[in-house]
């Protein structure tokens, strides 16, 4: 009996270290010619988990790149500093209209869950955020073709309205989870055009979040691998 509790206990914690993701943090409106701040997290938002950069965690997501694409279309990539538990990072808008700031990681290497019976897979974490400057409003941009991406679309200020995309088609029927704090989840599915929206309950800051495992084999820094888990998640705040 003790043996069985321990295996459950274990799985448990595999399976929760697994379900970490990266996001980004930024407040969804700036203005032009005004310093704005981007913070990169990592960890699970809804159970208060955020991971100190210096911790063991962070490190092994820490190799990502952060981009800035402009209403233009220009795209420029963001140093970011580390802090205690985020990366910082800052940018000045020049233009009206939306900016996305995406975060791509690709670069994670192999682990090894046979004992916990989820296989031997590599990770790839994207995430974006909206930054809207001025009234005009537009859909934010996806630029993730080996992955999977959410996209905001039109909305209203109750009501949210993504679509997600992998390998840049649609993802029809997907389960899409939306979290708060303290523990308040909801899951929702994409319809046939990978589209889904929800009302906001509260006025708080929402994580979306939504995978896909690519069932390929293949092999990264020397290491075999049975799948690619990709993990996209989208921040409103």
């Amino acid at each position: 009996m003790k043996t069985t509790l321990l295996y459950f206990l274990f799985f448990f914690v595999a399976i929760s270290a697994n379900a970490h993701y990266l996001w980004i943090e930024t407040n969804g409106t700036a203005k032009s010619g005004q310093k704005h701040e981007v913070r990169v997290h990592y960890g699970e938002y809804t159970y208060g988990v955020i991971e100190k950069v210096e911790g063991e965690a962070f490190p092994l997501v820490a190799n990502f790149k952060l981009w800035l694409i402009a209403p233009d279309g220009t795209k420029t990539e963001l140093g970011t500093e580390a802090k205690e538990d985020h990366y910082l990072a800052y940018f000045t808008p020049t233009q009206n209209g939306v900016y996305t700031v995406a975060l791509n990681n690709n670069e994670i290497d192999v682990i090894d869950y046979t004992q916990y019976d989820f296989g031997i897979f590599k990770t790839h974490y994207h995430s974006t955020a909206k930054v809207q400057v001025g009234k005009k409003d537009a859909d934010t941009q996806t630029q993730n073709p080996e992955g999977i991406v959410v996209k905001q679309l039109g909305n209203t200020a109750d009501e949210v309205k993504l679509q997600v995309f992998y390998k840049g088609e649609p993802l029809a029927k997907n389960e899409l989870k939306i979290y708060v704090a303290d523990l308040w989840s909801k899951t929702l599915y994409t319809d046939d055009n990978g589209q889904v929206s929800f009302v906001k309950p509260w006025d708080t800051k929402y994580i979306v979040e939504t995978t896909i495992k690519e069932e390929v084999p293949g092999t990264y820094k020397g290491e075999d691998y049975q799948f690619i888990w990709h993990c996209a998640t989208y921040c409103i705040k």
